[in-house]
C-alpha cells in the first residue's frame, strides 16, 4: 500500500504518539461517521464483555487477522501464545511491532494462502469478519482458511448485525443493496484521516443468520455465538469433522 494511502494506518500512527484519536469512515452514498480511534489500543479489562468471553476459546498457534495496533495480539502473546498478526497497513504493522507485537507483518486477508500454518485458531477482532466482503469472497477465504488451520481450529468472528437500527439513512441503504443483488449489509466505504484518502473497499455486517448461511458448506459450523447489548456478537467456528 503507497504511504499516501494509508489512511488507516496514518490515524493509528497518530493516535499512538498521542496527536488525534478519531476515525472517519466514508460509505459511497456519501455517510461519513466519525468515531474514536482509541478502541483500536484498549487493554483487555477495557474490551467488551462479549470479546473478553470469547477470546479463551482461542489456542495453539494464533492468526490475528487485521491486528490494527495490535491489541489482540499482545493480549494473546501475554497468555504464551505464538501470534502471527498481519494487517494490509504498513504503519498499523508498525505500531503493533513497537508496542511489542513480536510477529507482525503486512498481507491482506486476500493473501492468507501464502502463510504457511497450521494455525489452531483465528481471531478476527474488531468486527473484522467483515473483511470477507460479501457472500462469495467470503466462503472462497473460509476455504483458504480451512486449508491453512489444524484439524481442531477455532475462528473467533467478530461482527455486527445491520438490522438492529431504525435509521432511515441505513434503512435505505439496506433497500439499495438489495436492489443491487448485494447483501444488506454490505457496505462500500473507504477511510479518511487528514489529507489522507484509502481505497474504496467492501465490508461486511451480517447478522447471526447471515453468518450461519455463509458458514454452511465452507468445512466450518457455528459452536456459538457471545452476544453483546448492542449489535456486536462474536460467532465461535470450529471445523467440521
Amino acid at each position: 500500500m503507497k504511504p499516501e494511502r494509508d489512511a488507516y494506518g496514518q490515524e493509528i500512527w497518530n493516535c499512538y504518539q498521542g496527536n488525534s484519536t478519531y476515525e472517519i469512515a466514508e460509505r459511497e452514498d456519501g455517510l461519513i461517521e466519525i468515531s474514536s480511534a482509541q478502541p483500536y489500543f484498549r487493554e483487555f479489562d477495557d474490551w467488551p464483555e462479549h470479546e473478553r468471553e470469547a477470546i479463551q476459546r482461542a489456542h495453539g498457534i494464533i492468526l490475528d487477522i487485521g491486528c490494527g495496533a495490535g491489541r489482540a495480539a499482545l493480549y494473546l502473546q501475554q497468555k504464551g501464545h505464538q501470534v502471527v498478526a498481519i494487517d494490509n497497513s504498513p504503519l498499523a504493522v508498525k505500531v503493533s511491532k513497537l508496542r511489542g507485537v513480536r510477529d507482525a507483518r503486512v498481507l491482506s486477508i486476500l493473501d492468507i494462502k501464502t502463510l504457511g500454518g497450521p494455525f489452531d485458531s483465528i481471531v478476527m477482532y474488531g468486527n473484522n469478519f467483515g473483511l470477507l466482503g460479501g457472500m462469495s469472497r467470503a466462503r472462497r477465504l473460509l476455504a483458504v482458511m480451512h486449508r491453512i488451520t489444524s484439524s481442531d481450529a477455532t475462528i473467533l468472528a467478530a461482527s455486527s448485525d445491520p438490522y438492529k437500527t431504525r435509521d432511515p439513512v441505513h434503512l435505505v441503504y439496506q433497500q439499495r443493496n438489495r436492489g443491487r443483488g448485494r447483501m444488506s449489509g454490505q457496505v462500500r466505504l473507504r477511510i479518511r484521516y487528514r489529507q489522507f484518502k484509502g481505497d474504496w473497499f467492501d465490508y461486511l455486517f451480517a447478522s447471526t443468520a447471515e453468518l450461519r448461511t455463509i458458514v454452511a458448506k465452507t468445512g466450518w459450523r457455528v459452536n456459538s455465538i457471545l452476544q453483546s447489548k448492542q449489535p456486536k456478537y462474536v460467532a465461535i467456528l470450529e471445523k467440521e469433522l
